[in-house]
């Protein structure tokens, strides 16, 4: 099947790898005269290290280059049986691409967004047919990150679904559906990760010893480690985003701190500076197992929270917070790792504890089905 990408920025370039790499022709295209024209030698470049290390041949380098074709505009793009958008964030950019496509493609085309953020049920409004229209969230960078999120607004149709589903997986991608509802798994279920973070912060502790608690939990990279990865300004728009979108629930705070760091610019790795970077790793503090209890706390009452609105599986949740965020173990796992009345019980001090701003964070979700 040939497979249409819009947009070859990182994300989009990514995207046009992983099912070249996986055999199919793939048509993209982009509105900027550089994009289009780098694009192969980007993806060159992304290939080179794998070929370097033994993990391709140069034939299958060169095969996979030979399965792209950079077109000029979307009209070249037919006739892809599934086409990714990648474009900029924003709903009437997504929904423009996906009205300048449906007429030009088959009937039964599946149209995709890699939106991490946005409603896929808005994207497809006003389409003809809005049941072909569903979310395929890759994670950053895409030939490297396992996760897939499937989503499915309240009209995608079950063959729509089941294509996107056998593609991925058979590009080697782990597919995990989800509902269509705002952050849906991993970015709304990682905000306590960053939030408690941030709230401890807020409390007096420093960031270096919440970071050290957390890689002594087993964490690759704690909290603010993670921030200053992705970045500062990243994180705060993904907050604000959901924060919005949840109608200002305490659960999703946004605080200060976080506001701070971006007006100073301190954005992390990319700026040289944030709130740990470019600190060396410190020792963890006497109490780091209460630290790591109260954010694994609060991650699995936001799980509990995501699973009890349905739609999704606890199995699913945790393969895809480890997937999307190499955490070394999902919410749940978390939850019986302390054990539930342990989890209660520390949500419950947290909320009797809690400043006027941050009453009701940690009311407790409905308790899972077993």
């Amino acid at each position: 099947m040939i497979i249409g990408v819009v947009g070859l920025g990182a994300m989009g370039l990514g995207i046009a790898q992983v099912f070249a790499q996986a055999g199919h022709p793939v048509r993209a295209t982009d509105a900027a005269d550089a994009a289009r024209a780098s694009a192969r030698e980007r993806m060159a470049a992304a290939l080179a290290p794998r070929v370097a290390k033994g993990a391709m041949t140069g034939a299958e380098r060169d095969a996979t280059l030979a399965r792209l074709t950079v077109v000029d505009t979307v009209e070249d793009i037919a006739p892809a049986g599934l086409v990714i958008e990648a474009v900029a964030e924003r709903l009437e950019v997504k929904q423009a691409v996906f009205r300048s496509l449906e007429p030009l493609l088959p009937a039964d085309a599946v149209l995709a967004t890699n939106t991490s953020s946005l409603s896929v049920a808005a994207i497809a409004e006003g389409l003809a047919r809005p049941g072909q229209v569903l979310g395929l969230h890759f994670f950053n960078p895409a030939p490297v990150m396992k996760l897939v999120e499937l989503v499915a607004h309240a009209g995608t149709t079950a063959a729509a679904l089941d294509l996107a589903r056998s593609l991925a997986e058979g590009a080697g991608k782990v597919v995990i559906a989800c509902p269509d509802r705002p952050g849906f798994i991993v970015n709304r279920c990682a905000r306590p990760y960053y939030g408690e973070a941030l709230a401890l912060l807020e409390e007096g502790r420093t960031a270096t010893e919440i970071d050290a608690a957390m890689v002594a939990a087993g964490y690759r990279l704690g909290p603010f480690a993670l921030i200053d990865l992705i970045g500062a300004d990243i994180n705060l728009a993904a907050t604000e985003s959901l924060a919005a979108a949840m109608g200002g629930h305490p659960r999703y705070h946004v605080f200060r701190a976080l506001r701070d760091q971006v007006a100073r610019g301190e954005l992390g790795r990319k700026s040289g500076r944030g709130f740990v970077f470019p600190a060396e790793p410190a020792p963890p503090p006497a109490d780091a197992e209460a630290i790591a209890l109260r954010i694994e706390a609060a991650l699995a009452n936001e799980a509990a929270w995501l699973l009890s609105e349905g739609g999704v599986t606890a199995e699913g949740i945790d393969t895809a917070m480890k997937l999307g965020l190499n955490f070394p173990r999902g919410p749940f796992e978390a939850r019986a790792r302390h054990g539930a009345d342990r989890i209660r019980a520390t949500l419950a001090a947290l909320e009797a504890a809690a400043p006027p701003h941050l009453k009701t964070r940690y009311l407790p979700a409905p308790e899972p089905s077993p």
